[in-house]
């Protein structure tokens, strides 16, 4: 996992995430999602403020000094303000000495690849939780999936975690899960439930 470029799994991965964001409705901003202390409100706020961390962080910035929630955005206007912050991610991250470079992360000081690695896992489960929380409106790429899923299963191996551990124990993937699926029920998560 060390050796590989985790930039152009990133870049789909936030390609996918605007497309979930920009189809958000108004009246779906209330709505729960698999992340039982976020309304979509909240998991939009949380996608755009770790995506500032993270191009902090690739623009060699302090990413702890970034609260991980944005503030100030209305609500018709997270789709401009996750694009924004993606752009600058993309960016912040093209030069190939930042995956090499330490970098410093809320689980420590890391190789940048393993921090961007890490956040990849990030973005592609909460882009999970968007999907679920706005009805599986379509089909998510996979490819995102397994290399989250994979990153996962390395930085997170004990299926049981203590408090301090920002992901929830292990729980089992519903039959047939796909990747997406596997994922949620490693971090934790399970569907919710529909009527």
């Amino acid at each position: 996992m060390n050796a590989i470029d985790p930039r152009p799994v990133y870049a789909r991965a936030t390609e996918q995430a605007a497309a979930l964001i920009a189809a958000v409705r108004a009246d779906q901003l209330d709505s729960p999602t698999p992340c039982a202390e976020f309304d979509v409100r909240t998991l939009l706020s949380h996608m755009v403020g770790g995506t500032l961390r993270i191009a902090v962080v690739g623009e060699g910035g302090d990413g702890l000094a970034v609260h991980p929630f944005a503030e100030g955005v209305g609500d018709d206007e997270w789709p401009a303000a996750y694009e924004e912050v993606r752009v600058r991610v993309l960016k912040a991250w093209e030069d190939d000495a930042r995956l090499e470079a330490p970098v410093r992360v809320p689980w420590g000081e890391v190789p940048g690849r393993a921090a961007l690695s890490g956040y990849v896992m990030e973005l592609v489960t909460h882009t999970w939780d968007l999907w679920e929380s706005l009805g599986r409106p379509y089909e998510l790429d996979p490819e995102p999936a397994e290399f989250a899923l994979a990153v996962a299963r390395r930085v997170l191996p004990d299926p049981e975690r203590d408090a301090d551990t920002p992901f929830a124990s292990v729980v089992p993937a519903p039959e047939g899960a796909d990747a997406y699926g596997r994922l949620a029920a490693w971090l934790g998560r399970e569907p919710l439930v529909r009527a």
